[in-house]
This record gives structure tokens, sequence and C-alpha cells, in this order.
């Protein structure tokens, strides 16, 4: 048995590595580039979805970056956003995932990483806070990039306000999944149900502000 995964849902079904190996195989044939691949992403959910990340993963010519541990990536290390990019992915790395920084090709509205756990996939927009600048804004412009978002807060938000920006992102994106946020060396992740509580506000500063 071996673990799938859909949306936020862990499954099991009877599978094989040398199934998913031949897939891969079969899939080769059929590359399209990057910059369709990622595009394809927009269409597909579930299974799908996360079969199509790990395609990218395997044909989307990652090479390693020089002096990281568990970060790959598809851009040129002159790219005008690498630097912001690196960073975040730093924290990402610490806190225990394997990062592959995505190109932004002109032809489509693309997510910034996918990011990899225990076998757990996950496609993130980044956003990086500077300021006392609206998260919120932020959050939004994300919509219809990918439905995870990472917050690299580099400023000293309001607790408050930042919570509340972050339940308007969810009501306003009814396929919004995760806010990833990191906050000096703490990772705090915030999802839908957590949001939905009568309890968020408090929670969620308490968390936060610890």
């Amino acid at each position: 048995m071996k673990p799938a995964v859909i949306e936020d849902i862990i499954i099991e079904y009877e599978t094989s590595e040398d199934d998913w190996y031949s897939g891969l195989i079969a899939a080769e044939s059929s590359w399209r580039g990057m910059a369709d691949e990622l595009q394809e992403l927009h269409y597909l959910k579930g299974a799908k979805f996360i079969n199509q990340l790990k395609l990218i993963i395997y044909y989307g010519e990652f090479t390693p970056v020089k002096g990281e541990t568990n970060i790959f990536s598809a851009i040129s290390e002159q790219s005008e956003d690498f630097d912001n990019l690196l960073n975040a992915a730093r924290k990402a790395v610490e806190h225990g995932f394997r990062v592959y920084i995505l190109p932004n090709p002109r032809s489509c509205r693309t997510a910034d990483f996918i990011l990899e756990k225990k076998g757990i996939l996950g496609l993130y927009d980044l956003k990086t806070v500077h300021g006392k600048g609206s998260v919120r804004t932020q959050l939004l412009d994300s919509i219809g990039q990918t439905n995870r978002v990472i917050l690299n807060m580099l400023s000293d938000y309001n607790a408050r306000l930042l919570a509340s920006d972050i339940k308007a992102y969810f009501e306003t994106n009814q396929d919004a999944l995760e806010v990833l946020i990191f906050k000096g060396k703490k990772v705090l992740s915030v999802n839908r149900i957590q949001v939905q509580s009568s309890d968020f506000n408090r929670v969620f500063r308490k968390r936060y502000e610890k």
C-alpha cells in the first residue's frame, strides 16, 4: 500500500513503484516544456494534480542550488527574484521541506515553489512581507496562481490585523487550502478549518505572538 495525496486528504491505494516509473517513462515522450506543464496545473485536481507536480519535479530540469541542502531550482541564480526566493526556501528547509523553485513563464500565472515533506507535495506562491503594507492585498493577488500561500514575515506585522487578512483571504477564495507563515525560526500553518472556528482570532494571535 502506498499513500496518495488528494488535496488535503491522504488515502491508500494499491500500486507499485514499477507502475509509477513506467508512467513517468511514458510521460517523458509527451513532455511539452515547463511553461505548458505548469499551466496544466490550473485544470487539474486531486490525484491528477499531485501526479502533475511529480511529473514537473522529474522532468523540469531542476538543479541543486550550490551550497544549499534540499533546494533545487529551475531558474538562474541571476534572476531578479532569486535571492528573495532562496531566503524563503532556506526557511522551508529548516522546517523539513524539500524545495523546488519554479520559473515564471510569461505565458501564464504560476506559483513559486513545489514543497515536499514526507512524500506529501504542495504548490505554493510566495509573498514576502516588508513593513506595514497590507498582507490582505498580497494574499488576494495570489488567487489564480495556486491555493497555498507562503507568507515570509520580515516585519513586525500586527497579529490581529494578520488574522483578519488571512480570514478575508479564505472567505474570498473558496479554493484556498493553506497559508504557511514563516516568522523568524517559527512556522505556522493555517487552513480553512481553523479559520472557520469562532475562536480563530484569539488562537491565531496566541500562536503567532508566542
